[in-house]
């Protein structure tokens, strides 16, 4: 059941205090804080454990109030919220004065996004402003899709959690940068490229060394404590014939030889894969394995978001 009016005024109290909230998206559950207070942010960043140049995303109840924060909303950004706000697109934009470089990360741009949770929603119109609201676990670590995610890993260092239930879509939106000439996805989300430029009439460009920096898109991230690899089908059959202390997560049954400690059988479509994946992983992180081996998937552009995470969750797994 979704929070009550009374304990979204609670929160509203909370975060007007300076003090945290952690709150249910579509995408993941974030840590939220007053993004117009310097303090209450970097209480985020310590909570987090996370670098001061990383960062984070601006959340506001409608596209109403941007102005407060992006100095400039250029044609294609204008078309983007139309078409997916309130969703799960970030896009990156011109900051204005008013925004302190902790949420930056000393950029002159800053990340805004409108959610479509309810409960995001209800929170962030009674708020008034923006909230940042990093996912709410360790930097670097798997993203949690429950409120007990949160709890769990945060305890007590978050003043309230509200309770949404799950993330509907279970992964970290699209990143689209939209300072320079060309728009550009700095990281893929369940809203694809294809719908992207659809909207756009127009290709978007390539992140390269010029790409502001932006949330979730550091070589290692969103990883197990647990090692962790990726592994083509027949290579996990293979690596699956002698691991009593290895677990898999696969799209399909494990093979009749298959010695293993477990073997979680996810989703074939990605929608529902990405949904269940952060939590699978999670599970599995907390089954004392010696590893996690995860069957690779398809390369095909609807699995572009989900093949992103499983990329930097294998490269920060087990650091």
């Amino acid at each position: 059941m979704n929070p009550d009016a009374a304990e979204i005024a609670r929160a509203v109290e909370i975060l007007r205090a300076g003090r945290l909230v952690a709150f249910p998206t579509e995408t993941v559950y974030g840590l939220g804080a007053d993004a117009a207070n310097p303090d209450a942010v970097r209480r985020i960043f310590a909570v987090k454990g996370r670098p001061a140049d990383h960062p984070v995303i601006v959340h506001l109840a409608s596209a109403d109030s941007i102005g407060e924060w992006a100095r400039e909303m250029p044609p294609a950004a204008r078309m983007l919220a139309q078409a997916f706000w309130p969703g799960p697109l970030t896009m990156i934009l011109p900051r204005t004065a008013r925004v302190d470089d902790v949420v930056t990360g000393g950029q002159d741009s800053v990340g805004i996004r409108v959610p479509s949770h309810p409960v995001a929603r209800a929170l962030l119109r009674a708020f008034g402003g923006g909230v940042v609201a990093p996912s709410a676990n360790r930097f670097g670590r798997i993203s949690p899709t429950t409120a007990e995610h949160v709890r769990t890993e945060l305890g007590d260092q978050v003043d309230l959690v509200l309770d949404g239930g799950a993330s509907d879509v279970g992964i970290e939106s699209a990143i689209v940068d939209l300072t320079g000439a060309q728009p550009t996805l700095l990281r893929p989300g369940m809203i694809g490229a294809a719908r992207i430029e659809a909207v756009l009439g127009r290709r978007l460009g390539r992140s390269g060394a010029a790409s502001p920096r932006a949330s979730g898109t550091l070589d290692a991230h969103y990883a197990p404590v647990t090692p962790m690899a990726l592994l083509a089908s027949d290579a996990l059959d293979y690596a699956a014939l002698a691991a009593p202390t290895t677990a898999v997560l696969a799209r399909r049954p494990a093979p009749a030889d298959a010695r293993v400690a477990i073997w979680a059988i996810a989703a074939t479509d990605p929608v529902r894969y990405a949904h269940d994946l952060y939590a699978s992983l999670r599970s599995l992180d907390a089954g004392g394995h010696v590893r996690i081996l995860v069957e690779q998937p398809p390369d095909e552009p609807e699995w572009a978001a989900v093949q992103d995470r499983l990329n930097r969750a294998a490269h920060g797994a087990g650091k």
